[in-house]
């Protein structure tokens, strides 16, 4: 038997062995992922077969390294209920696919079978979870974990391995359109919530997480999507690179690189990004994935696809996305553009990852797939539930308890269930999902009532749409509006080679490759606020958005405020718990939130310098900071105590930490949660610091009139900066600690770090 089939040897072993009887064309075949993964199969019925364009591809290549979303179902793919791959058929699909690879090559090596799962998996009867934005409102790591191993539990039946989840993208322009993406505004929370999901995708062993996107794509000039990024060296690794650090010590197997360029260089040709930061300073040593067609973008720089190859691959990608360049490296290598020995590197990472994965000793699955779990809708349910933010409560408007008998809930996103769901999404079996009017009318209280009008869609008025939420809203105790943006894409719109929305569809005014200029809330609904505020009946107003809108006149004059984010297929129910107080929201801004587009970037961990934050026309303060969030309960934070004054440099670097306890009181008469937040300011360094900076926080469960303690425990890295030496170090000085639960935090205590 040869070495690289017996499981008994080590790894690394088995890689050499197969690399060895590798041919070129083999080895070039194994870093090629040029295919999409739907053109593989045709559909009779619930008969399926392998496509002659997929059997040319594998021929083509001797092999094939990946194959690219073999499940997905959206309107790029035009895959749906009666094209696509059904939960139930998934994995037939999977082993034929597999069969076909492994019998109709010489050294028959699997197939690594990758798809997205931004908010769940995008294929057919998946769960949708809410997006990354609602969810790292939660602040708790742990129940994110729990979501990445439900779909890792979930994919993994289907016989994928490779889970293409978003994470690395800090949001500091909210005009981005894959805001919805990020974890929001801040490095550590990015990080903490990226380790999380990084343990809960892999805990199986049956799936490699690639991590998206690496590095600084969420500040592109303008907004604009793939943008340019003009940051500097401290600026990438005081904000950017953490979460990717995270990933790494949590073991993240592969990561994927970013469209954006930084200062001049493409991502997918930046050496110093890619190899020399990422493997040779981080350790990272899994596969760098291309984002689609990314690779092509490089023929700019230099038209000849063979060279633009030897550029992607000498930089460290490894494995392409639907290009039409690394189908050149073969040929790069015959004419002595390239080196074989890069390519040797770049197949090895492959082929470890197969070999982690099992795949020569398991390349199939059960062709009868379970059920899906019920604990799967719960997990999902309180994933949205921890992602609501309370952002105002005037005169306790909320819970809607009492002697109220009607509600009008009016709005573009009252029973909208794409609206809710974000970008990447597959098409929903809608009988198990919960719209927001689904969720209430299920919530409501004995003998009350509810009546509802859409009034306006998005961002186009409707044809005496207002005249008939006026109607409705008179007759009403209390009005829900529902309003936001939305992300849902529609099988009538244009794609861009690499799915990217290229037309422009009237109410989807958000999602990738849809920026906008303004992110104020448009006028349509605007209008429709400001009629039901005349009615003078309370107004209470829930946001589905996948990125901060601007809402200073809804602020100045609803009665109260939630924002859902894009809470996912069950969040109807999740909104419609907090609006009754069945659930008491605990959510924290993970990003703040602008009064004006003009304010951008309003992100809370600005350099501390001398300027003056205040416009001529418009404070500088954000309408919400990072890290707000009220409650159904009211907390009072007390008696801040840093167990030392100071702390030698020396005795960080030996492990030791600095000890912070704060008291938080729960002074009212209802349980609930609260996320304590520590933020620090360096007041000495060799470089300009932050205002603040988030360096731990816990969501805590408080009784009512009960209090609890928290202890944080701030080590070495809490302190370390890119200092003027070019190298992360901690540096004496003064050191501000503020706690509380928000960025606008007033409580402070101080230790002194000392050299030596």
């Amino acid at each position: 038997m040869a070495v690289y089939l017996d499981k008994e040897k080590p790894v690394s072993e088995r890689v050499e062995d197969l690399l060895s009887k590798m041919t070129l064309a083999e080895k070039c075949g194994q870093l090629n992922q040029r295919m999409y993964g739907w053109e593989a199969f045709s559909r009779d019925g619930e008969t399926f077969h392998i496509t002659e364009k997929f059997k040319e591809e594998v021929t083509r290549f001797e092999g094939i390294g990946a194959l690219y979303g073999l499940f997905r179902a959206d309107p790029w793919s035009k895959m749906n209920k009666d094209t696509g791959v059904s939960r139930k058929n998934a994995g037939k699909v999977a082993n034929k696919i597999q069969r076909y690879v492994i019998e109709n090559t010489r050294l028959g090596i699997p197939v690594l079978l990758a798809e997205e799962v931004p908010h769940g998996h995008q294929a057919l009867d998946s769960e949708s979870y809410p997006v990354n934005l609602a969810r790292a409102a939660s602040f708790n790591p742990e129940l994110q974990k729990q979501v990445a191993s439900a779909i890792t539990e979930e994919i993994s039946e289907k016989g994928v391995h490779l889970a293409l989840a978003s994470a690395l993208d800090i949001l500091r322009d909210p005009r981005w359109g894959r805001a919805e993406e990020c974890y929001g505004e801040d490095p550590y929370l990015a990080a903490e919530l990226t380790a999380a999901i990084t343990e809960g995708f892999q805990s199986s062993g049956k799936i490699a997480v690639i991590l998206k996107h690496f590095a600084a794509q969420g500040e592109p000039i303008g907004g604009h999507n793939s943008g340019p990024v003009s940051i500097g060296v401290r600026e990438l690794r005081e904000i950017f690179l953490d979460p990717m650090r995270a990933g790494i010590r949590s073991g993240a197997l592969g990561v994927m690189a970013a469209y954006n360029e930084i200062d001049g260089v493409p991502c997918h040709a930046n050496k110093e990004l890619l190899t020399t930061i990422l493997r040779e300073e981080m350790g990272f040593s899994g596969i760098v994935m291309a984002d689609g067609c990314a690779l092509d973008r490089l023929l700019k720089l230099n038209p000849d696809p063979k060279k633009a190859a030897k550029m992607a691959l000498e930089a460290g990608v490894d494995l392409s996305l639907w290009d039409e360049v690394f189908p050149f490296l073969e040929e790069s290598v015959e004419k002595g553009i390239l080196d074989e020995k890069v390519v040797d590197d770049a197949v090895r990472r492959v082929l470890q990852v197969k070999f982690q994965l099992g795949l020569f000793e398991q390349p199939f699955v059960e062709e009868e797939i379970q059920a899906p779990k019920s604990d799967w809708k719960q997990l999902n349910l309180q994933a949205a539930r921890e992602g609501i933010c309370l952002l105002k409560n005037d005169f306790e408007t909320l819970p809607l308890v009492g002697k109220r008998k009607k509600i009008a809930v009016v709005g573009p996103s009252i029973d909208a269930l794409y609206n809710q769901l974000g970008d990447y999404t597959a098409p929903q079996n809608e009988s198990e999902c919960v719209t927001v009017l689904e969720g209430i009318k299920n919530q409501l209280p004995e003998n009350w009532e509810v009546l509802s009008e859409k009034g306006a869609e998005i961002r186009e008025e409707l044809p005496d749409g207002i005249q008939r939420a006026e109607v409705v809203a008179k007759e009403a105790d209390a009005i829900v509006m529902v309003l936001g943006g939305s992300s849902a894409r529609n099988f009538d719109m244009e794609f861009l080679n690499n799915g990217a929305v290229s037309s422009k569809g009237p109410n989807m005014d958000a999602g990738e490759n849809v920026d906008v200029a303004d992110i104020t809330l448009p006028q349509p609904q605007l209008d429709l606020f400001y009629a039901m505020k005349r009615t003078g009946k309370p107004v209470i107003v829930v946001m589905i958005q996948g990125r901060p809108i601007a809402i200073p006149e809804i602020s100045s004059t609803a009665d109260a405020i939630l924002t859902a984010w894009y809470p996912g297929s069950v969040g109807g129910t999740a909104i419609a718990e907090v609006l009754f107080g069945h659930y008491n929201p605990s959510g924290k801004l993970p990003v703040s939130i602008p009064r004006s587009s003009g304010q951008i970037p309003i992100y809370y961990n600005q350099k501390a310098v001398e300027y003056k934050e205040d416009y001529f026309d418009l404070t500088g303060k954000p309408l919400y900071p990072f890290g707000y969030g009220l409650s159904y309960s009211a907390f009072e934070y007390q008696d801040l105590q840093i167990k030392q004054e100071s702390i030698k440099i020396a005795e960080l670097l030996s492990g030791q930490s600095v000890e912070v306890t704060i008291n938080v009181k729960n002074i009212s008469d209802l349980a609930g949660e609260e996320v304590v937040q520590l933020y620090i300011h360096d007041m000495e360094a060799s470089i300009t610091r932050r205002k603040k900076e988030l360096k731990a926080f816990k969501k805590v469960r408080i009784a009512a009139k009960q209090t609890a303690t928290v202890t944080f425990k701030l080590d070495k890295s809490s302190f370390e900066i890119w200092s003027i030496n070019n190298k992360y170090e901690v540096e004496p000085g003064g050191i501000e600690i503020f706690v509380g639960g928000s960025s606008d935090t007033k409580l402070t205590g101080r230790v002194s770090i000392i050299g030596g």
